[in-house]
């Protein structure tokens, strides 16, 4: 017996009448042609009116579209019971708030401890048979909104937003130095180093990148910046701010100093200065105190809106700014 989600259903207009319903399927529900030719091999992929029909049919008005999609499992993921902080649920998507230090997906070596491992076993608790699909990406060390796709449709119609540039994505990261002007916009292309493949660099022959900041606080040496991403480059966030001059507190690969971002994340003292800060940047201060431990960069992803696939309705979702982080800025205000 095949077991099928929850169906997307489309109640033809009148306005619509006559056309076929290969053109309702691609235009106003959206399917890509993948999707849809994959649908057309399900025995209830596609019904009109409950009916299992043709995609070069005409439809009328008032016909009642439904797609449908086999229940899927990641197999090759270890359920395992972790924290995962979820921050919404439903039929067609997971928002969480991924903590730092957890990988999203499985890597070769690195089988259990990452966000689908603990997914997947919260959806075996509640009797779900869901395949993990992250719609989005972030770097292990990065906290905040992840949006987890539980469906195939779901995964495309976001990832199309992705690519349309109609998501909105905002970061918080707390950087190296003063930020004076109070917001900008870094647009510089983006590629690989070719004497270090696993490092991004700014250079004339990299892919677009642009990112959008503005300045929500400055501290004694160090600021409070929020970030739009345009386009969503690996490590953009990282490599622009180091571009500007302001790279993030404790990111060992594009800090101004490794030793000195290892000294920072052990628990420098602020009074001291922030290590690999320009020395033309004031020091902050708080008493002779220490700054408490950073053991990654700071950098969490903070907002995360679009339109939900199923409602098409505007969706947004916020995960507040982490301790570690906050820890930071307490002390050195």
């Amino acid at each position: 017996m095949i077991n099928y989600y929850s169906p997307l259903t489309y109640v033809v207009p009148p306005d619509e009448e006559g056309f076929y319903l290969k053109t309702i399927l691609q235009n106003r529900m959206g399917l890509s042609r993948k999707l849809l030719s994959r649908l057309k091999l399900t025995e209830q992929g596609i019904t009109v009116n409950g009916k299992r029909e043709y995609i070069s049919i005409k439809v009328n008005s008032g016909d009642v579209i439904e797609i449908r999609m086999q229940e899927e499992e990641s197999e090759d993921i270890l359920p395992q019971d972790l924290p995962l902080e979820i921050l919404y649920e439903d039929e067609y998507l997971l928002i969480v708030n991924k903590e730092s230090g957890m990988i999203v997906h499985p890597t070769h070596g690195h089988y259990l401890n990452t966000v689908a491992n603990a997914a997947v076993h919260h959806w075996k608790e509640r009797g779900e048979n869901v395949r993990f699909r992250p719609v989005h990406r972030l770097d292990q060390e990065t906290s905040g909104v992840l949006a987890i796709a539980k469906n195939p449709y779901v995964h495309q119609q976001i990832s199309e937003q992705m690519i349309a540039h109609s998501i909105t994505k905002e970061y918080l990261a707390i950087v190296h130095g003063t930020v004076v002007e109070d917001r900008g916009t870094i647009d510089a292309p983006i590629d690989r180093d070719p004497e270090q493949p696993h490092v991004r660099i700014v250079t004339p022959s990299g892919y677009r990148a642009v990112t959008h900041y503005e300045t929500v606080r400055r501290y004694d040496g160090i600021t409070l910046v929020r970030l739009m991403l345009e386009t969503g480059r690996t490590h953009q966030i990282r490599v622009h701010m180091k571009h500007l001059g302001h790279p993030l507190l404790g990111d060992k690969m594009y800090g101004p100093d490794f030793a000195a971002a290892a000294d920072f994340a052990a628990g420098a003292d602020c009074a001291d200065g922030v290590p690999g800060a320009p020395s033309a940047v004031p020091s902050p201060a708080v008493d002779g105190e220490a700054v408490p431990a950073l053991a990654r960069q700071a950098l969490h992803a903070y907002r995360l809106g679009f339109v939900h696939p199923g409602t098409r309705e505007p969706v947004e979702f916020t995960a507040p700014l982490p301790a570690d982080m906050q820890a930071v800025l307490d002390a050195c205000r």
